[in-house]
């Protein structure tokens, strides 16, 4: 079973964007994350400089459940830092019933590495992702405020939305693809709020992702 559904909301310029999913039926495999938990990174070459962001803040429920990142500048490209926390909770001490919590919340990124190229400079005054694991299944949401350099987005954000980022004549640049989610069929959910893959046009190969969370049901 999935739900996804988006609202949004201006306010002196601001948007609010939110987005949650549901799945459920099925245990995770081995290779499913209990829960985990990143601000996002990057991995692009621009002008034949390589630009590398390792996973922000990239927390887990087996540890470290906590973790927090300074601003992170690099060429074309800032996270402001932020914090992460991947927590369990016993909802059922009798029955070792177990929740789990993997939240990740960043502010202040900033994208100028299009500027160059004619695009837009693309920035977020915040943002969170959420995944939650209960007995039977898992539920993920997103949020973020304060977008510029995007415009025009739908309500409700449809699942892995592609926006082309373009030049005023209309070269596609990159794509950003917002609520992109993976559902194995095993309960478990990936979720990445926004994707940017580069376009050839841009002079820049690789990509950017901005918040990510996954989880599974608990035993």
């Amino acid at each position: 079973m999935r739900n996804t559904n988006g609202r949004r909301n201006g306010l002196a310029g601001a948007l609010l964007v939110a987005g949650g999913v549901l799945a459920g039926a099925g245990a995770a495999d081995a290779a499913t994350p209990a829960g985990v938990a990143d601000l996002g990174g990057a991995e692009f070459t621009k002008a034949g400089v390589p630009v590398s962001v390792p996973a922000l803040a990239p927390c887990a429920v087996e540890g470290p459940t906590d973790a927090t990142s300074d601003a992170v500048a690099k060429t074309g490209l800032t996270f402001g830092g932020g914090t992460s926390s991947c927590t369990t909770e016993v909802t059922d001490p009798a029955n070792d019933v177990t929740k789990t919590t993997s939240t990740a919340t960043g502010k202040d990124f900033e994208l100028s590495a299009l500027v160059s190229a004619g695009g837009r400079r693309i920035k977020l005054a915040s943002y969170t992702v959420t995944c939650t694991g209960v007995q039977g299944q898992t539920s993920a949401d997103w949020t973020f405020s304060g977008l510029a350099g995007i415009t025009d987005l739908p309500s409700p954000v449809p699942v892995n939305y592609a926006k082309p980022l373009t030049k005023t004549d209309g070269t596609v640049l990159a794509t950003a693809v917002f609520n992109s989610q993976t559902l194995p069929g095993n309960g478990s959910i990936s979720l990445t709020m926004l994707r940017i893959d580069f376009a050839p046009a841009s002079g820049v190969s690789g990509s950017v992702t901005v918040g990510h969370t996954a989880c599974a049901p608990t035993p």
